[in-house]
């Protein structure tokens, strides 16, 4: 069962702890990070700590989901009311930049690592990550259809389409570290891509 915003305890030291956690699964990974290297970074107390999370994966799932929602908002306060070609440019623009980012490539790499150990950690990635990201992009192409902008007629199948054609060659040249820094032009030629294929299958032609 994964952790939900309304699982986790309130408090003024929480935000500490998830910038403490988030330092620590970065730069060790979720095997070899413990409790103990948590606190520390955070400096907050062992006890303080488990008074938020009561073990290092309701910890590792509300790292991941905070991080996600904040990447998810970011999005669709660009998209909203934006032409679709705009709005999906930016989108994708942003979207490469997180899955570029080292914490992406930690916390992909955790999930993959832990997932067959503890579901529960797959599940909240998955929820935290790509179903939340198809749920805010499938109400923006609502939107954009209503204003017969876009013509869909599987909105969750074309979300998905569109977070795949961005990840084209950059993510998994990225995630095999066979390259680690990409230019501006590398990166525009695949997000300008994946904008032009999306609107050649669903954009509206006046």
């Amino acid at each position: 069962m994964s952790v939900t915003a309304g699982a986790i305890r309130q408090g003024r030291k929480l935000d500490q702890v998830l910038q403490g956690a988030r330092e620590v699964f970065v730069r060790m990974g979720y095997e070899r990070a413990s409790v103990d290297e948590i606190a520390r970074v955070a400096n907050v107390s062992k006890a303080t700590l488990y008074s938020y999370f009561p073990d290092k994966r309701h910890l590792f799932t509300e790292v991941y989901r905070t991080e996600i929602l904040r990447l998810a908002d970011d999005a669709v306060e660009l998209s909203c009311g934006t032409p679709p070609e705009k709005a999906l440019r930016e989108a994708g623009r942003r979207l490469v930049d997180y899955m570029m980012s080292d914490f992406a490539i930690a916390m992909y790499r955790i999930c993959i690592n832990e997932t067959p150990r503890f579901p529960e950690i797959g599940q909240a990635f998955y929820e935290s990550g790509p179903e939340l990201g198809r749920a805010r992009l499938g109400a923006y192409f609502r939107e954009a259809q209503v204003r017969g902008q876009l013509k869909i007629d599987d909105v969750d199948l074309a979300a998905d389409q569109f977070f795949q054609l961005c990840q084209a060659t950059i993510c998994d040249r990225r995630l095999c570290a066979v390259q680690t820094r990409f230019s501006e032009d590398e990166i525009m030629r695949v997000v300008d891509g994946a904008v032009a294929m999306f609107l050649a299958r669903y954009g509206v032609r006046n």
